[in-house]
């Protein structure tokens, strides 16, 4: 059998490897943000609004001269967190309602399928918006409002896989064997139910990423002053002719982890294809 470290080497997807090497460099640069720069995300300095990238300021100021390099740093934590935190919460909660509805039936799964109809007839994106301005602009209403939309996606996942598995002839054995149905779920179904749901997790990420961001610019998401890449794009659009940088730089950022995250997903999906 080949180790860890073999497969590793010699069988991952090149994109998983780039993807994973993407994401690893925001981390480690959204965490060592403070060791990379000694300017504050937040301070105002009038006297450098607009200076153009230098020496100084390598990807120069903003409109109130605040450096934006420093700001692209620290506002990777916010996105990063958008990421996780963004799929976590319905990622443990669709898992677990699509396991017990596809594999228990009955009450709970018809109820279960009422509930994805209500939710899929209305458009993702404006179920989201409408969710975050009757909570308030903020990352903590937008965090909620993933969670109370988008765990039926993963509950969906799930529960289509759990419903193929429950007549495996391993979920038959254990139960000739007597084994009781909470220790068939979580020990023999639920391994093999949640492969295509971890892999849309990865995606799912670059999507609240994005979404995340354009309710930033929108003013809807994170409140300025506070770093983050779609508050930055929004901050200088006025000053596109001008200061482009203040935009771009914060634009690149974005679509670079999205990307990684991306090739992270899509050499998920090679490594845990069956056929492959």
């Amino acid at each position: 059998m080949k180790s860890t470290v073999v497969w590793l080497r010699r069988d991952a997807p090149r994109s998983l490897l780039v993807g994973i090497a993407i994401t690893l460099f925001w981390i480690v640069a959204a965490a060592c943000a403070p060791l990379i720069t000694s300017f504050d995300p937040i301070k105002i300095d009038a006297l450098n609004a607009l200076h153009p990238p230098s020496g100084v300021h390598l990807l120069g100021a903003d409109s109130v001269g605040r450096d934006v390099l420093t700001r692209i740093l620290y506002g990777a934590r916010i996105d990063l967190l958008m990421a996780v935190a963004g799929v976590a919460g319905p990622f443990v909660l669709g898992t677990t309602i699509g396991l017990a509805a596809g594999y228990l039936g009955g009450w709970m799964d018809g109820l279960l399928m009422r509930i994805l109809d209500v939710t899929i007839s209305f458009p993702y994106f404006v179920l989201v918006i409408a969710i975050v301005a009757i909570m308030g602009p903020g990352l903590q209403s937008y965090l909620i409002s993933l969670t109370v939309v988008n765990w039926v996606t993963y509950a969906r996942l799930v529960r289509a896989e759990t419903m193929v598995l429950s007549n495996a002839d391993f979920v038959l054995a254990a139960r000739v064997l007597g084994y009781s149905p909470s220790r068939i779920m979580l020990r023999h179904v639920f391994p093999n139910a949640i492969i295509s749901a971890s892999v849309f997790l990865m995606t799912d990420a670059v999507l609240t990423i994005v979404l995340g961001s354009s309710l930033g610019f929108l003013g809807l998401g994170v409140q300025a002053p506070t770093p983050e890449w779609g508050v930055m794009i929004a901050e200088g659009r006025t000053y596109l002719g001008t200061a482009w940088w203040i935009s771009l730089c914060p634009g690149i950022a974005l679509c670079s982890l999205a990307f990684g995250l991306s090739l992270v997903a899509d050499g998920m999906a090679q490594v845990l294809d069956p056929e492959s």
